[in-house]
Formats: C-alpha cells, sequence, structure tokens
C-alpha cells in the first residue's frame, strides 16, 4: 500500500494535525502558495516531499511550476493551477495538458475538489493553512492499494 498526503495552500502555515497525518504518509505533495519556505523543514514524509510554485511563491525560486510523481497504477502531477484560469482553473485545460496523468493536483482556489469525472481526474485539496480554508485546514490522502484502486480521503480539522 502507498499513502499520498496532497496539500495546497498553506500561506505560511500548515495545521498541526495535518503535519502529523503528512509525516504518518510515504509520499506528500503540496501544489504551491507554501509563503514561508521554512514550513517545508516540517514536511517529512517517509519517501518524499513534492512542491511547487504558487502565484505566492515567486521568490521560491528552487521549486519548479510543475512536478510529477510516478505512482503505482499511473503518474500524479502537480501544479498550482492559477495559469489554466486566474479565479478557477479550467479542468479541461488542466486535462489537455497532462493528458497522461492518471491524475492532476491543483490548488488557487482554496476549494476542496476531486472530479473524477474524466481522465485525468482533477484533484484540488483545499487550503491547509488559515487562510481562505472553507471552514477549515484540509488536506487529502490518496491511498493506493493496488494499480487500479486510487482512494481520496479528506481531511479537515479547526
Amino acid at each position: 500500500m502507498t499513502t499520498v498526503a496532497i496539500l495546497s495552500d498553506s500561506h505560511g502555515d500548515i495545521h498541526p494535525q495535518i503535519i502529523e497525518l503528512i509525516n504518518s504518509c510515504d509520499f506528500a505533495v503540496h501544489a504551491g502558495d507554501i509563503i514561508d519556505e521554512s514550513i517545508l523543514k516540517n514536511i517529512t514524509p517517509k519517501q518524499r516531499l513534492i512542491a511547487v510554485q504558487g502565484n505566492n511563491d515567486p521568490h521560491m525560486t528552487f521549486l519548479n511550476e510543475v512536478e510529477s510523481l510516478d505512482l503505482p497504477g499511473g503518474k500524479l502531477i502537480v501544479e498550482h493551477g492559477h495559469k489554466h484560469g486566474h479565479h478557477q482553473p479550467c479542468h479541461d485545460s488542466l486535462r489537455k495538458t497532462h493528458p497522461n496523468a492518471k491524475a492532476v493536483v491543483y490548488g488557487h482556489t482554496h476549494v476542496q475538489t476531486i472530479d473524477k469525472n474524466n481522465t485525468p481526474w482533477v484533484i484540488n485539496p483545499g487550503a491547509s493553512g488559515g487562510v481562505r480554508n472553507q471552514g477549515g485546514p484540509r488536506c487529502l490522502i490518496l491511498t493506493i492499494d493496488d494499480e487500479e484502486n486510487w482512494e481520496f480521503e479528506s481531511h479537515v480539522f479547526n
């Protein structure tokens, strides 16, 4: 079994229970708007952290705008999404840009979304920090128990 913590839009602060959850996973992906790079030091999954630059992260030049993670059953692509529509990134645009992915993770809107209507799936974990978090900091955990079975579980904290 493989577990992946998926988060975005921490804006300089990640809820401590999200950090605890992330660090119990095999991988972690952060879809940008990190703001304070020091918070990345607290994210220590068992195998690897992948983070991308969001529209509020131009100072974090060590981060790429797009990253990928090869997982059992497919590729997970991570980007912030702001280049696919300013206020609401277009899922069709994300799918067209990354046609070979099993899922595309984006952030930017702070709204949790799991769109499995078409492939690749388009996933937004919502905001993991205290800014516009829609009722509480949140993240997703992807569990892969075989190549065909990818399950996303939402976690919301107060």
